[in-house]
């Protein structure tokens, strides 16, 4: 982490008072920020290309030309291709001023993030998958089976668009949004890459809303993040472990309402379990 603030601090174009490049860094440093959740950390080029797109020197489609080119002729073993396409390729998604409800969208939004980085961008999984946590110590969320995935997408975005918002409080439509964002990733429709995918979809799903964003709690939160929707759809009833929304809510609130909730990786691990009462504490 503490290579990747480093690299990618553009607080000074936030200090200068220009909006327009003030909103620029916001976005890049979302977009290298959510790298983090599958341990990826950008290039220092990737870190200069940025700054001269942020410059207004060149466009983002010049950025990922010239990523394009470096990575034709840059030794790939350095393994930080994939952070630094991904960056550039949210930082277009975030910038631009599109959004359709729908799982086609959610769909695209992969296809775009990924495209010829996995063979698979864009198309939904085959076959089921498990993944080892460490806030789980070890253990698996269960994930949608690959032939119930398309049913659950078309369900849950049905069941979204057709629910009433207007009797919601802004703090209960904020965890209504979070928990459809939850939902939709537990099904992790896709082989890899589900939770940068949905943390995009929910950033302009939010902004529908017309709500302001702060681009800071994924650029510096982004292992919090997924963490809480590994949370929120983990349940062990023998050992007293239940479901809960109660750390996605608390970044959820920090991301859109203001407010100053602790986040904190460490209070959401299971640390040891107890051999009396086969407990996690």
């Amino acid at each position: 982490m503490k290579e990747l603030k480093k690299l990618s601090n553009f607080e000074e174009y936030k200090k200068l008072g220009e909006p327009d490049k003030a909103e620029k860094a916001s976005i890049w440093e979302t977009a290298i920020g959510l790298q983090q959740v599958d341990g990826l950390t950008p290039s220092s080029y990737l870190i200069e290309t940025a700054k001269k797109h942020i410059d207004g020197d060149i466009t983002i489609a010049e950025v990922k030309e010239r990523l394009e080119n470096y990575y034709k002729i840059h030794d790939k073993r350095t393994n930080t291709e994939e952070a630094d396409k991904v960056s550039a390729r949210i930082t277009e998604i975030l910038s631009e001023k599109t959004f359709i409800f729908s799982p086609v969208e959610f769909i695209t939004i992969h296809k775009r993030l990924f495209d010829g980085i996995y063979k698979f961008a864009g198309k939904i999984r085959d076959y089921n998958i498990s993944k080892d946590e460490w806030v789980l110590n070890g253990d698996t969320v269960f994930y949608a089976s690959a032939d119930s995935i398309k049913a659950a997408l078309d369900y849950d975005f049905a069941t979204e668009k057709s629910f009433d918002y207007s009797k919601l409080s802004k703090e209960a439509t904020i965890k209504h949004i979070a928990k459809f964002i939850s939902d939709i990733w537990q099904i992790h429709p896709f082989g890899e890459g589900n939770t940068r995918a949905a943390a995009v979809f929910a950033i302009k799903y939010l902004r529908r809303f017309g709500f302001s964003v702060n681009n800071d709690l994924f650029a510096n939160n982004s292992w919090y993040f997924r963490n809480a929707l590994v949370r929120a759809n983990y349940t062990l009833v023998d050992s007293g472990i239940h479901a809960t929304m109660e750390y996605l809510n608390r970044f959820f609130g920090n991301l859109v309402l203001n407010e100053n909730n602790t986040l904190k990786n460490r209070e959401m691990q299971f640390k040891k379990m107890i051999p009396v009462t086969g407990q996690f504490v």
